[in-house]
C-alpha cells in the first residue's frame, strides 16, 4: 500500500525457478518440473498473499498456467496477462474459475477482443504502439487497488521488468540439477556489456525448501520507462 501511494504502482515480486547453472528449461522448452513439490507449494503461499499474479503471453502459450491459488485462501488474486497483440486463446486455462482476469495489450482485433470479453476477461489497451507500456500497466493496476503483484513470467517479460526498475524483489527457487549451456536462461537483459552495467541485488534471505533453495533478493536501481 505504501509503495502504491508513493510511486503510483504496486510492489512487484518476480518469482523464478532455475537449476544450479541458471537454466529455466531445456533447449526445447521443457520446464515442468525443475523444482520440487515443496517449492511449488511455497509458490502457492506467495500467490495467496498477492493482490495479482502476472504472466506474459509467451508463458501462457507455452505452459497454459492457471495463475490461481490452490491452497485454502479467502480469495483469488487478480490474474494478469501481458499480451501486446492479444493472442490469448479463448480456451486458455487462465480464463477459467472465479476471480478477475485482466489482459493488457497494445493492439487488439475487435472480434478477438469480443470473444475474450465473452469469456469474462477485461481487455485494457496501454498508450503505446506495438508493445505494452509496463509503467502504464502498473499504474492502472494501482488505480484498481492492487498493492502487490507476483510476476511469474519468462525471460523476456521478467527481464524487461527488471531492467525497467519495476521489480522490487526477486524470489528464485534453485534446484540441485544442471541443464547445461543449451538450456534457456533466467532473464533477458539487453545491452549489458560491462560489469558496471550489472543489475545490483541485495540478498535478503536464503533458505531450504524441500530439496531446493529459495533465494530472496532486493533489486536496487532507479525506475525508467520501458516497453514490452
Amino acid at each position: 500500500y505504501v509503495r502504491r501511494m508513493r510511486l503510483g504502482r504496486p510492489l512487484v515480486r518476480c518469482k523464478l525457478g532455475m537449476t544450479l547453472d541458471g537454466r529455466t528449461a531445456t533447449a526445447g522448452g521443457e520446464s515442468q518440473w525443475i523444482t520440487g513439490p515443496e517449492a511449488r507449494q511455497d509458490v502457492q503461499r506467495l500467490r495467496a498473499r498477492s493482490s495479482a499474479v502476472m504472466t506474459g503471453i509467451g508463458t501462457l502459450l507455452d505452459d497454459d498456467p492457471r495463475l490461481n491459488v490452490r491452497i485454502e485462501s479467502s480469495r483469488q488474486p487478480v490474474r494478469v496477462v501481458v499480451d501486446s497483440s492479444l493472442r490469448t486463446p479463448p480456451q486458455a486455462t487462465v480464463l477459467n474459475g472465479p476471480g478477475e482476469v485482466l489482459i493488457y495489450c497494445a493492439e487488439a482485433d475487435r472480434d478477438r477482443q469480443a470473444v475474450l470479453e465473452a469469456r469474462g476477461a477485461t481487455i485494457i489497451r496501454t498508450p503505446a504502439e506495438e508493445q505494452v507500456d509496463l509503467r502504464a500497466m502498473l499504474a492502472d493496476l494501482a488505480r484498481r487497488q492492487v498493492n502487490e503483484v507476483l510476476l511469474e513470467a519468462g525471460a523476456t517479460l521478467a527481464g524487461a521488468m527488471v531492467q525497467a526498475g519495476l521489480v522490487d524483489e526477486l524470489i528464485v527457487y534453485m534446484a540441485p540439477s544442471l541443464l547445461g549451456s543449451a538450456g534457456r536462461g533466467l532473464l533477458n537483459l539487453d545491452g549489458i556489456e560491462h560489469l558496471a552495467q550489472a543489475v545490483e541485488l541485495e540478498i535478503a534471505d536464503i533458505r531450504r525448501v524441500g530439496r531446493d533453495w529459495r533465494i530472496t533478493a532486493m533489486v536496487s536501481g532507479a525506475e525508467t520507462r520501458m516497453l514490452y
